[in-house]
């Protein structure tokens, strides 16, 4: 993988992950623009050593038989994301605070495995529909589902 592949994809991570965290740094939420970079970031990461990792191992596959499987790299990284998005929510007589950004943080992880996959298409639809879940339909939600009070 060459270099500006590398840099291209680490880079559509960290902007993806900017526009969630710059969201829930707008709206004040626990984690924020930093945490978003960093976790998109990082899922990015994780998969592009996992690629540099399986091209090693078909390069010693004249050696001898090697074994590599990204998709438990996937799982992990969605699995290691829930533990941080758990220090988020907070629960205080009986409400629960910090769901949503909870969510946003496996979320953009998801995110940051698509860009270091270099699947710019998914990563940038599913940047836009985390983005739009959050600031779009955040304040509509305290409307939504509520039924007028009848007199009966």
């Amino acid at each position: 993988m060459s270099i500006w592949t590398i840099v291209g994809r680490l880079a559509l991570a960290f902007v993806l992950g900017g526009v969630i965290g710059w969201e829930r740094e707008y709206e004040e939420k626990p984690a924020g623009l930093r945490t978003f970079i960093l976790v998109c970031l990082g899922a990015a990461l994780f998969v592009l050593v996992t690629l540099e990792v399986i091209e090693e191992a078909q390069a010693m596959t004249e050696v001898g038989p090697t074994r590599v499987d990204p998709v438990r790299l996937i799982s992990s990284v969605a699995q290691g994301i829930g533990f941080l998005g758990a220090g988020t929510i907070f629960v205080t007589r009986g409400s629960v605070l910090g769901l949503t950004t909870a969510a946003a943080i496996w979320a953009t992880s998801a995110i940051g495995v698509a860009c270091g996959l270099g699947l710019w298409r998914i990563s940038l639809v599913g940047t836009a529909l985390t983005f739009v879940t959050l600031q779009v339909l955040g304040p509509l939600t305290p409307h939504l589902g509520r039924r007028p009070e009848s007199d009966e």
